[in-house]
């Protein structure tokens, strides 16, 4: 036939063709999202804390203990290894096997002078060039929570 271009597509290829490149549009953007999601879910002090059920403790009252009450307790390391999961691992590392994002905790003195540091910088967080490098927990955790988290990590290994 002169005078007319033949379509190398049929309707059904085209249709074909549409669908399978929206389908890999749409795939690419899910991974995007996926991959910026779990990027931001891992950013340093990009969190946010949450409470810990401190049920089978002795409560310790209002007035703040300046050491840890709660050393070696059984009970207290069960539940500090929640707390220090859902609040602390994400920077601290999983175990308390810190990653180099944020401080080794197992290396903190086991005595009233580690206890001292770890009570401050779990109270008031720490702040740098403005940013925040780790979030406050007062008003979050209570006394008990903190305690606790101080007794687990203190029951973890601190040579591997």
């Amino acid at each position: 036939m002169a005078g007319t271009t033949e379509c190398f597509f049929t309707s059904t290829k085209l249709r074909e063709l549409r669908m399978t490149t929206t389908k890999a549009v749409v795939s690419i953007l899910a991974i995007l999202v996926a991959v910026a999601g779990a990027s931001r879910a891992f950013a340093h002090g990009d969190m946010a804390p949450s409470p810990v059920d401190t049920t089978g403790l002795a409560p310790l009252g209002e007035e703040w203990r300046a050491t840890n009450p709660y050393r070696g307790n059984a009970k207290a390391i069960e539940i500090g290894a929640r707390g220090y999961n859902s609040n602390c691992a994400r920077c601290h590392g999983l175990d308390v096997k810190s990653g180099g994002m944020a401080p080794d905790l197992r290396g903190l003195p086991s005595d009233d002078e580690g206890d001292a540091w770890f009570l401050m910088r779990i109270r008031s967080g720490a702040t740098r060039d403005g940013r925040v490098k780790m979030p406050p927990f007062e008003n979050i955790l209570s006394q008990e929570a903190m305690w606790a988290i101080r007794s687990y990590i203190e029951s973890q290994p601190k040579d591997q």
